[in-house]
């Protein structure tokens, strides 16, 4: 069964809201009472302050056994359900992101890398410890973990220089057989080497072997018909041409040594020849 003094202790509640705000226009209405415990019950109330939208003043009373009146135990803002929060905290040693590093900048030790571990760490596998002291010594403290490893190679796969990026979708042929490949050391040799072309957008970077570009070093591109006009095309220089004109032009000096209207005559005579009109013969009248 509620207890109904503390129920009943609306009012009370409310004061202690208020003194807890420090502005009696801060507190709305009352919203509920929730019994925590035996003789224990909390009180809300809305808040009204700019800012806080889904708060509440939350106030706990409690009385004494057969007790008949209400103490106020505690009285604080607390977010609701829906109330609007701050994003949670997060330590710069967490919210730093890749590319985030400046030069000024220097990164704290982070003690419990997962990605590293100790130098002289154990694999249970003479073949891996071999391979470990051949690639990174026995000077460093700590050394890539398998799972930093791992990360590595499954985030460069996954990038820019991997095989899905648009360059090696589109080459004809993979970074494995060009000749500006060199080849990582250490346990990622098999899968990833370093781009030496100065002509691709890789250069100088860690791509995977199954990445490509168009500046491969066996790939070519089939010769094209040039598209310059073939038979002697006239080309207009814009440039002035000298012209020499005291001499006449030779076709008109050959027109005007010819004399005008005199026609050469046919070769032959007699009846081929043409007769003229006044040579004409009179024509002669038929004989009735």
């Amino acid at each position: 069964m509620a207890d109904k003094v503390l129920k009943n202790a609306v009012d009370a509640a409310r004061d202690a809201a208020i003194d807890a705000a420090g502005d009696v226009d801060a507190v709305g209405e009352h919203l509920n009472a929730t019994e925590i415990e035996e003789r224990l019950v909390t009180h809300t109330f809305a808040c009204t302050l700019d800012g806080y939208r889904g708060w509440v003043w939350a106030v706990t009373v409690s009385r004494a056994p057969r007790g008949k009146d209400a103490a106020v135990c505690e009285a604080h803002l607390v977010p609701a359900d829906d109330a609007l929060l701050a994003p949670s905290w997060i330590p710069w040693a967490e919210r730093i992101r890749p590319g985030d590093l400046e030069p000024s900048m220097v990164l704290p030790l982070i003690k419990e890398d997962a990605r590293l571990i100790p130098g002289y760490q154990q694999t249970n596998d003479e073949d891996a410890d071999a391979v470990a002291i051949w690639e990174f010594g026995l000077g460093r403290e700590r050394v890539l973990a398998p799972e930093g490893l791992d990360a590595a190679a499954d985030r460069w796969y996954r990038g820019s220089h991997g095989p899905t990026a648009p360059s090696a979708v589109t080459s004809t042929a993979p970074c494995e057989s060009c000749a500006f490949l060199v080849p990582i050391a250490g346990s990622l040799r098999g899968a990833f080497g370093v781009c030496t072309n100065e002509w691709s957008p890789s250069d100088g970077k860690v791509v995977s072997r199954d990445h490509g570009c168009g500046a491969h070093s066996q790939t070519d591109v089939d010769k094209q018909i040039a598209q310059w006009p073939a038979d002697n095309p006239i080309i207009d220089t814009v440039a002035n041409d000298a012209l020499d004109m005291s001499e006449p032009d030779p076709e008109e000096a050959t027109t005007a040594s010819e004399p005008a209207g005199e026609a050469e005559s046919p070769e032959g005579s007699g009846e081929d020849a043409p007769v003229t009109g006044a040579e004409q013969p009179a024509e002669e009248k038929p004989t009735e």
